[in-house]
């Protein structure tokens, strides 16, 4: 059974950074596709950040694009978002995704992940 446990969620000020962790059970990285999503207060969920872990291809959103980097460890099962430069519009849960069906390809698409954590709470303060 394939479990994704996101932390390294908090509270911070504008222009700080946070790094987001996702650790990954049940199923190992290969073949896979990892994605970090967010969900605002009164928004819907939209993308932020995704990696094919084949080629280690990645892409972003426009809206965090220069400012988020999504990486991983495969020893240790852990894909990261580190986010950078932060702003109170990121305000927001995060959540890490996972699917083995779109052969690596990092997907900024919801609807191509299988798999979702239980969210972690980031707050940017102006």
């Amino acid at each position: 059974q394939v479990q994704l446990v996101e932390s390294g969620g908090g509270l911070v000020q504008a222009g700080g950074s946070l790094r987001l962790s996702c650790a990954t059970s049940g199923r190992t990285f290969s073949n896979s596709a990892m994605g970090w999503f967010r969900q605002a207060p009164g928004k819907e969920r939209e993308s932020v950040a995704a990696i094919g872990w084949r080629a280690g291809s990645t892409r972003y959103s426009d809206s965090v694009k220069g400012r988020f980097t999504i990486s991983g460890d495969n020893a240790k099962n852990t894909v990261y978002l580190q986010m950078n430069s932060l702003k109170p519009e990121d305000t927001a849960v995060y959540y890490c995704a996972a699917t083995w069906s779109a052969r690596s390809y990092p997907s900024l698409l919801q609807s191509q992940y299988d798999y979702w954590g239980q969210g972690t709470q980031v707050t940017v303060s102006s």
